[in-house]
């Protein structure tokens, strides 16, 4: 079985799935609505993976017979050794993907633990930018963008989760176009990008993004 086949997207709604079933478990008594519920967790944790051998779905498959807080702990502790972290990035990598950025300020790369990392982003404050890079297809794209906080809650595009928002807005240039015939492109995203990174449980709408903007 490979070691590492578990992205981060994957193991938030391992999570979340393990979170609920455990919460069922405790105030629910109907034993065919516990059975249920077992099924479902396992169903959408194994259809969170495009493609798995199979020890990796008995490995998943384990959280149908838990029972107890400390076991739900521990599947979650043996799983973790299964993460598939963020591709090993380095300051230089990340300057060349934002190359008009000269003083370009970048987070201690040192610091992330980046198991739990399915966007790498930070805000330069100075400038009220945010920046993110994203691995696609074995390159990393970076985009960047005019941050401005809304003060108010909503749903995040990236991870779904109702937090504080803020507008990014980014730059684009249409196919075919002048130099200075440019777009905007922007939507309302977390403010706090390692709880967005804790909550995102599918890369579509994050990749969509990116992937438009990066044009």
């Amino acid at each position: 079985m490979s070691t590492t086949f578990i992205r981060n997207h994957q193991f938030n709604v391992i999570k979340k799935q393990a979170e609920f079933l455990q919460k069922t478990l405790t105030t629910v008594a109907d034993r065919s609505v516990l059975e249920t519920v077992r099924y479902r967790a396992e169903r959408n944790i194994i259809e969170a993976f495009p493609v798995l051998t199979e020890d990796q779905k008995q490995l998943l498959g384990q959280i149908s017979s838990i029972e107890t807080a400390y076991d739900f702990q521990r599947y979650l502790s043996t799983l973790e050794s299964c993460l598939e972290p963020f591709p090993p990035i380095t300051l230089k990598q990340i300057q060349k993907l934002f190359p008009k950025n000269k003083k370009l300020k970048v987070p201690d790369l040192q610091a992330i633990d980046f198991r739990f990392v399915t966007y790498l982003s930070w805000v330069d404050i100075a400038s009220n930018k945010l920046f993110v890079v994203y691995p696609f297809e074995g390159k990393f794209i970076g985009i960047e963008g005019r941050i401005t906080p809304t003060n108010k809650k909503g749903y995040c595009l990236f991870c779904n989760r109702h937090q504080e928002l803020a507008f990014f807005s980014v730059k684009t240039k249409p196919a075919n176009a002048s130099p200075d015939n440019l777009s905007f492109f922007g939507h309302y995203v977390c403010l706090e990008n390692q709880g967005c990174n804790h909550s995102i449980t599918d890369t579509g709408a994050l990749e969509k993004f990116i992937l438009y903007a990066s044009k």
